[in-house]
């Protein structure tokens, strides 16, 4: 089946009681065991549950990966795929990642003996050079946040396979919809299902595909000892987002090329990021692992930033993104306020840079709302 109709099919069937279509909310702690020492399919919604099940099911599926397993938070996921390292390992980490990632990993697993390297994986001279012999993971995000900066997944895993070192690729911009990290060899792909998957802006979630059995033991056993696990409300609330995920990619993604366009020729924006501009340094990459480029534009602007986020009307000034609301956001004092200033300085997350999530308004009325926004500032 094509992607569309995985989307709304994969991981759900009718109720075989009731017949309903809409996937059924198992919203129960417990499940009775068959007999003695004997459980069901399910016997503690923290181990499995059946809503989340189906999430997970289906989130594989689109990914094209052997299982999945969904958390209550991205950073659920995040915390639970770091935990895969021991006390003496080394990962390699592209520098400009979400802040709240780049927090776990640079103030609090190091205290936990894990190091780790932080670089622009733009080049494969770059990352042989960062890696050491007690290399155990490449973590990448790719479009990047929030520059979208492009990772070439194929360079990656080639040199990690011969290395035999663990690749992890957060997908939550471009959705399994644009991008499937599996199919360029990388083992482990990480969602903040908060964002597109869910597409509402209602409910915070996470999820890992893993592509071994060995893999998905591993990462099922951190969930359930960790308890990171999604809740079942949540889990539905993300199914019935799925059904609509490829619709509203491909309308982010037009409004964010006319934004992109619009913004590249204004007086008062210095740089545009956004990989399906042909000026963006990444975008042959993208163009060949790519199957569109994402909701998110961030530029530079060269007057003051209060006034012209003050001055928009239908962006909202809020974190997260991939919702149908369009939504502004300052990256070095809201999503990246977590890195220190050195390291935002080394990811070249400036002070005058402007994240955007667009989202599914007509796009002459974003356009609209940023001209005004520009205008008055």
């Amino acid at each position: 089946m094509k992607f569309s109709t995985r989307s709304i099919h994969a991981g759900r069937k009718p109720d075989p009681i009731t017949g309903a279509i809409s996937p059924t909310i198992c919203q129960t702690s417990t499940f009775t065991f068959d007999e003695f020492n004997k459980p069901g399919d399910y016997d503690y919604s923290r181990t499995g549950n059946p809503t989340r099940s189906a999430l997970e099911e289906a989130i594989a599926n689109l990914e094209g990966g052997n299982a999945g397993f969904c958390f209550s938070s991205g950073m659920a996921a995040v915390t639970t795929a770091i935990h895969l390292l021991k006390s003496g390992d080394h990962a390699v980490v592209g520098e400009d990642i979400y802040g709240g990632t780049h927090r776990l990993f640079s103030e609090i697993m190091t205290k936990y003996g894990i190091d780790f390297t932080f670089i622009r994986m733009d080049s494969e001279e770059k990352l042989e050079a960062a890696i050491k012999p007690n290399t155990k993971m490449i973590w990448i995000e790719t479009p990047s946040n929030p520059l979208l900066n492009i990772t070439d997944l194929s360079m990656v895993s080639k040199i990690a396979k011969e290395k035999q070192i663990l690749t992890v690729a957060d997908n939550t911009f471009p959705s399994p919809y644009f991008l499937r990290p599996i199919e360029y060899g990388i083992d482990l792909v990480l969602h903040s299902t908060t964002k597109y998957i869910n597409g509402h802006s209602d409910v915070i979630g996470g999820a890992i595909v893993t592509t071994t059995e060995e893999l998905a033991k591993d990462v099922h056993f951190l969930l359930n000892g960790m308890g990171t696990n999604a809740a079942p409300f949540d889990s539905w609330l993300i199914l019935r987002g799925l059904k609509t995920l490829p619709l509203r990619m491909e309308k982010h993604a037009s409004n964010a090329i006319a934004v992109a366009e619009y913004l590249l020729d204004h007086p008062k924006v210095s740089e545009v990021f956004y990989p399906g501009l042909e000026s963006h340094p990444g975008h042959s990459i993208a163009k060949n692992q790519m199957d569109g480029y994402g909701g998110v534009v961030s530029f530079k602007l060269k007057t003051d930033v209060p006034k012209f986020i003050e001055s928009l009307e239908i962006f909202h000034l809020a974190e997260s993104l991939g919702g149908a609301d369009s939504l502004v956001e300052h990256a070095a004092t809201m999503s990246h306020a977590s890195m220190s200033p050195d390291a935002r300085k080394q990811a070249g997350i400036s002070d005058d840079i402007i994240r955007l999530s667009i989202g599914l308004e007509d796009n002459d009325d974003l356009i609209e709302d940023l001209s005004k926004g520009l205008d008055g500032s």
